[in-house]
């Protein structure tokens, strides 16, 4: 079983912003499984999880574990998971941790919740990180070897060090040009 990419989910929906029917459908792909039976319930049931989950990534990235555990605990009574074995093909057995019976929304809740919650007990929700680009805001599972992750991407990364560098840059060009002008106050009349 991969918790990992049941945690991934939590992320992705926390990610897509999902607002519309048809903004849920392109998110799983036109002719899924889940695109074709998702319904506006769906919508708003991921719409709500996603904001909830997002509130588990900000505790955790914010070092706030007992927070983090009292969230996953509330969503995880919200959302019961019921595991069952499924295959496509003999020999293809797997576990799925989600509802039977549910809707598709809640069968995402479920599984996304089980994953985030199974990652906070295996690796703790320092794990868990919001993007530290101001622009961005997206969160991420921390893979890192030494909990080093600050960024959801190479691309903020990359984007946030330029500006910082441009920053730095600027502030060392304006600095002397301050030095250089005159002193007003102290310069007398000729």
């Amino acid at each position: 079983m991969n918790f990992e990419e049941y945690a991934r989910t939590a992320v992705d929906l926390v990610n897509a912003q999902v607002e519309t029917l048809d903004q849920l459908r392109a998110f799983y792909g036109a002719e899924s499984w889940q695109a074709l039976e998702a319904t506006e319930k769906d919508v708003t049931v991921l719409r709500r999880g996603a904001k909830r989950l997002r509130d588990v990534f900000e505790h955790g990235s914010a070092g706030r574990d007992n927070d983090a555990v009292e969230a996953l605990n509330v969503l995880l009574e919200a959302h019961p998971v019921q595991p069952r074995i499924s295959g496509h093909e003999v020999g293809d057995w797997h576990i799925h941790v989600t509802g039977r019976g549910s809707s598709m929304g809640m069968e995402h809740m479920a599984g996304a919740v089980w994953g985030l919650a199974v990652w906070l007990c295996e690796f703790g929700s320092a794990r868990f990180g919001v993007c530290a680009d101001e622009r961005c805001g997206n969160v991420y599972l921390d893979t890192s070897s030494n909990c080093c992750r600050r960024f959801c991407s190479e691309r903020c990364a990359t984007r946030s060090h330029v500006a910082a560098h441009r920053a730095r840059k600027r502030a060392v060009i304006e600095e002397p040009a301050a030095d250089l002008a005159p002193d007003l106050a102290t310069t007398s009349p000729v």
